[in-house]
């Protein structure tokens, strides 16, 4: 046994007092309004109907829930009673209605007071016009939905998701959405677009599309399986090839990458969320951070003999003993004061000639100078400084123990300018002469590969070596804006 539809306005319809309403008793309603009344009370699907030229409102039950506080009394009442508060997004809509010109749409927003407070609701409907057999428009007949639930359900999923992009923005790492089995870029972040190239047109499209390089390399062969079988890939200092440079030109970087599946609430997997990190530059680093750690362990075993001959140059130009020892204390308090600043990294806005004349102090006699300068006044960034204080001094070593210093005819033209046709880079130029014979070394040792690694912490570092039989030359050089910035 089936319960009648719409029991409360079926109750109201059958007990209303039609003779005194503008459309006169039920007996005399032309067969249109029964007809559409008969619809209206016997579906579950909200519907109104709109009649006569005083605008007669009629509901059924799933209407009459729209309607708030004002059902019961609005049923048999003016549909402009009924709408008051909403009137002027309502009235272009029924006119036309009346006017013959139906009306639908999807989502419609209006501001109710219909249950005593200001309330956003939503509503999906469609106004359609009565006519007589003649044509002329007697009302019009609605059918509707109320979607307020769903539409707040979807902003707050939108909400959500805005909450989520902002914290994939803010991630120091890069970030991206793939959906589906294909998986269709549906989210980058801005760290992902500087790891795969800034200019790349990627939402919407599948990574074998959008980053076509990296199929060759296994990486959908790496997504598929994550999107098959669920589990997690993870992998450190990955090595990948990707057309991201300003023309699109390849470049080996070295990346941090997760792969995670994203899983509905039913448990299959929607899509995969990437995680990954360019780790090439911090790997350079720390690469080049062992080699100094290095370096500086083979300069303490060097200290000893150092300081031996830094005596025995003292010594030898020493013109009583008294003068001597105080020339040896200075020269010892120099070598502390250049050993501090490399184990400091540098101390911050130094120059290049406060670098030099560290140097000239510990290694060059004043009395009797071999070594000459030549330069700017430069600022040098901090670890910049740190770099170019362990080569100065590995160059004035190996000058001591094989080159131009270790002779007391040899010299050293040691020069420094800035250069470029933009007058961008720095360069540094160190000549030895009149010193032993120079050959090529047989083995590459700690000092010289402190010396070929260059200047760190600036982005276009180079050094060349020519080891010329009257002696040796180096030069070096690297972008003025990184050599002097601060880091």
């Amino acid at each position: 046994m089936s319960l009648e539809a719409n029991p409360d306005c079926r109750r109201l319809s059958a007990n209303f007092d039609w003779a005194t309403s503008p459309l006169g008793s039920q007996k005399s309603w032309c067969v249109e309004l029964q007809t559409l009344l008969s619809v209206m009370l016997g579906s579950l699907q909200p519907m109104l109907i709109v009649w006569g030229p005083s605008q007669t409102t009629l509901y059924n039950d799933g209407y009459a829930a729209m309607c708030g506080n004002r059902h019961p009394a609005a049923f048999g009442g003016s549909f402009h009673d009924l709408w008051h508060d909403i009137w002027d997004q309502v009235d272009p809509i029924i006119t036309d209605a009346y006017n013959g010109i139906g009306t639908a749409m999807d989502d419609i927003e209006f501001l109710m007071h219909r249950k005593g407070y200001p309330e956003e609701t939503h509503f999906a409907f469609s106004y359609t016009p009565v006519r007589d057999p003649w044509g002329t428009v007697l009302g019009m007949f609605c059918a509707c939905t109320e979607i307020t639930a769903e539409v707040a359900l979807r902003h707050a999923e939108r909400r959500e998701k805005e909450r989520f992009k902002q914290v994939f923005e803010l991630s120091q790492g890069g970030i991206a959405m793939l959906t589906g089995p294909d998986h269709v870029f549906e989210f980058a972040n801005d760290e992902y677009y500087s790891m795969i190239g800034v200019d790349r047109d990627i939402i919407g499209r599948p990574v074998a599309e959008a980053v076509a390089e990296v199929v060759r390399q296994g990486f959908i062969g790496l997504l598929d399986s994550v999107y098959t079988t669920g589990e997690p890939y993870i992998a450190r200092n990955l090595p990948i090839e990707l057309n991201r440079g300003a023309d699109g030109e390849k470049q080996n970087r070295l990346i941090d990458l997760v792969y995670q599946p994203m899983r509905q609430d039913d448990g299959s997997i929607s899509g995969i969320l990437v995680q990954t990190r360019d780790v090439t530059e911090m790997n350079a680093e720390e690469e080049h951070r062992q080699l100094l750690s290095h370096e500086l362990g083979h300069r303490l075993k060097n200290q000893l003999a150092m300081v031996q001959s830094i005596a025995s140059q003292t010594l030898r130009n020493a013109e009583d003993l008294t003068s001597a020892r105080k020339k040896l204390s200075e020269r010892i308090g120099v070598l502390s004061a250049a050993h501090d600043t490399i184990l400091e990294g540098g101390r911050g806005a130094s120059t290049v000639i406060q670098l030099v004349e560290q140097m000239t102090a510990l290694y060059d006699d004043p009395g009797n100078p071999r070594i000459s300068l030549c330069g700017p006044r430069l600022k040098v960034g901090s670890r910049p400084s740190l770099s170019l204080s362990l080569i100065l001094h590995e160059l004035a070593t190996n000058a001591v123990k094989y080159g131009a210093l270790s002779t007391t005819e040899g010299e050293i033209i040691l020069n420094w300018r800035v250069t470029g046709p933009k007058s961008d880079r720095f360069e540094m130029s160190w000549v030895e002469t009149g010193g032993p014979s120079v050959a090529v070394p047989q083995n590459t040792g700690s000092g010289l590969r402190l010396i070929s690694a260059g200047l760190n912490g600036t982005a276009d570092s180079k050094v060349t070596l020519d080891f010329e039989e009257s002696g040796l030359r180096c030069t070096i050089s690297a972008d003025l804006d990184t050599f002097q910035q601060e880091h």
